[in-house]
């Protein structure tokens, strides 16, 4: 009896020891991981400002800090303890994030912090009209090891089953899981810029980019109707403008181009039959590789190796970084003349130039071939202060990237490699593929006024979610259109603008084709104008359900249209995809209603 009450005391001895320990490092962990995650807010704050002694220093703090959490949370007291019936799975759970967290900060923090403190920012701007591709070449292998590691501890975490784990535990991983989901997007496009970059820039040697400057007051599906055109050469880095021209001189295309018959039925022969057209449909590599057909076909010998679209809100976020461009005189003498005679501005900023090329080109412009010689012109100026470093680097970079964000720059590239990685973008602005996925869905719009009305258009866009019982979600996309246009606008705007009823629209009126795209395998139900029901247009995309209104109105009308999508099966939150219009995007995306899980 002696004996077994000794045996026992020993093992009370023990377990009280090991507990103890476990509990220290449990402790141990706990401190350091939260020490690990005040110091990322200073590490970002750190690489913002350039700062590289900070940045190494925060790196140096967060290493250490990540070691001890590994240390304690791969201890063999606490792997042994994974071990343990029913509790097991939280010490195994736990092991794995301290794993994970020192991963990130070896493999893909340190690296690019490494990086960084060698980079001259300087370099990826153009300077002399020259953008050094090595820095990007430099860079890129860290860069594709870095969105390795993010993915792999992603995917390490995320397969954990958190139903399993005590609150205290689960609560984290899942912020954890969650914090690297958003981190996985910014770091794989890095990735992926670091893959194209040099060799899009020329390094391989000399390409030819189709540059379409969108024109918003006439809306296409993917920004605006493409009326300016320009050609830049690429070539090791040295960036030149080598052509420029107008969709109009183009003409027409008899017989069409081929063209994907599905888009086709959609929206209509007109996609590949003018330049203006191309881009009626959202699918940006479809108008982006027809455009490049026009313009060889009416350029024989010319090879356009990609396509650009940019609209002249980016070009107001460039001229925000670089400062005003002064547009001086045309070279041609008719142009020189007619500008001597108008109040447009003689500079442009960040400030004047929407509203100059959307409104008031056309108020003191009247005949159409020389407003495009003036957009290309602007955008020729814009380009040459853009790639002689006018402004600051930074800046500069921030301009571009703000611009991809609200959806206003495209980019498509003739080589099957490169377009594969685009396409995992939101540059490439494909409607099907890896950025379609989940429960996206896209509403796009198209003139069909045959001017300059779009304007004066004020949109809201807003998904609505709702579950009518069977299991599946439906998901609504609610759209208001308003004219904005003054009540006189038939005679006070000029005919140019109002279309002076060319294409069967009374002047001051605005017609619109609104788009709807729905995730993959839901249907499209049924829609509303003005809460009542209409017949719609409905057709397919891929595997996508897409649904088309047209409404009209007059100045100062507003008008509500609803399309119905049942049966999603996605149970992701919802992803809207919209037009870029002349608004900012705050002003057209609402928040989505009713989000709750239907399953």
């Amino acid at each position: 009896m002696r004996t077994l009450l000794v045996i026992a005391a020993v093992v009370l001895v023990v377990l009280a020891v090991v507990g103890g320990w476990l509990a220290y490092r449990a402790q141990q962990i706990r401190s350091n991981l939260e020490s690990s995650m005040s110091l990322l807010p200073e590490l970002e704050a750190a690489v913002v400002e350039r700062d590289v002694d900070r940045t190494s220093a925060v790196t140096a703090d967060l290493e250490g800090h990540t070691a001890a959490a590994r240390a304690a949370g791969t201890d063999p007291l606490w792997k042994a303890a994974s071990l343990v019936p029913f509790i097991g799975q939280n010490f195994s759970a736990v092991s794995e994030v301290t794993v994970s967290a020192d991963d990130l900060v070896n493999r893909a923090v340190a690296p690019m912090v490494d990086k960084f403190a060698a980079l001259d920012w300087d370099a990826l701007t153009p300077v002399d009209g020259r953008i050094d591709t090595a820095p990007l070449a430099d860079i890129a292998p860290t860069l594709a090891a870095a969105a390795k590691t993010v993915d792999l501890s992603y995917g390490r975490l995320e397969e954990i089953d958190q139903e399993e784990l005590l609150p205290q535990i689960a609560r984290p991983l899942q912020d954890a899981v969650a914090a690297l989901g958003e981190v996985r997007g910014p770091i794989n496009d890095a990735s992926r810029a670091g893959q194209l970059l040099p060799s899009m820039l020329g390094a391989g040697g000399s390409r030819n980019y189709l540059v379409l400057v969108q024109n918003s007051a006439e809306i296409r599906a993917t920004g605006g109707i493409p009326g300016a055109l320009a050609v830049l050469t690429v070539d090791d880095g040295r960036i030149s403008l080598t052509d420029q021209g107008s969709a109009t001189e183009l003409g027409r295309f008899n017989p069409p181009l081929e063209v994907d018959p599905a888009q086709e039925q959609i929206y209509s022969s007109r996609i590949s039959t003018f330049m203006q057209s191309a881009n009626l449909t959202p699918d940006f590599p479809t108008a982006a590789s027809t455009a490049q057909r026009m313009w060889q076909d009416r350029h024989p010998g010319a090879v356009i190796d990609g396509v650009i679209a940019l609209d002249p809100v980016v070009l107001a976020n460039i001229l925000g970084a670089t400062g005003p461009v002064e547009l001086g005189r045309f070279g041609d003498p008719a142009m020189d003349a007619l500008l001597a005679d108008t109040q447009l501005p003689p500079a442009l900023d960040s400030t004047n130039v929407v509203p100059t090329l959307l409104s008031d080109v056309y108020a003191q412009i009247e005949r159409p071939v020389l407003q495009d010689a003036y957009f290309a012109a602007v955008a020729a100026r814009v380009f040459e202060a853009l790639t002689t470093s006018q402004g600051d680097s930074q800046r500069l970079i921030d301009a571009l990237v703000t611009s991809a964000g609200q959806g206003r720059l495209y980019l498509w590239s003739a080589s099957f490699e490169e377009q594969d990685l685009l396409t995992q973008t939101g540059l490439a602005g494909a409607a099907l593929g890896p950025t379609a996925g989940g429960a996206s869905f896209g509403v796009y719009f198209n003139d069909g006024t045959g001017a300059k009305m779009d304007y004066y258009v004020r949109r809201t866009v807003q998904l609505v979610k709702s579950c009518p019982g069977n299991g599946y979600s439906q998901v609504t996309v609610k759209v208001t259109l308003t004219n904005t246009a003054p009540m006189d606008a038939a005679t006070s705007l000029p005919e140019y603008v109002t279309g002076g009823g060319a294409f069967g629209v009374d002047p001051g009126r605005v017609k619109t084709s609104t788009v709807s795209y729905g995730p993959s395998q839901s249907f499209l139900q049924q829609a509303r104008i003005n809460g009542v029901d209409v017949p719609i247009g409905s057709f397919a995309h891929g595997n996508r359900p897409v649904g088309v209104l047209t409404s009209e109105l007059g100045p100062g009308e507003t008008v509500t249209l609803e399309m119905d999508f049942s049966k999603v099966v996605q149970e992701t939150e919802p992803v809207l995809d919209v037009t870029p219009t002349v608004q900012d995007p705050s002003e057209v995306l609402l928040p989505t209603e009713g989000s709750q899980s239907c399953g």
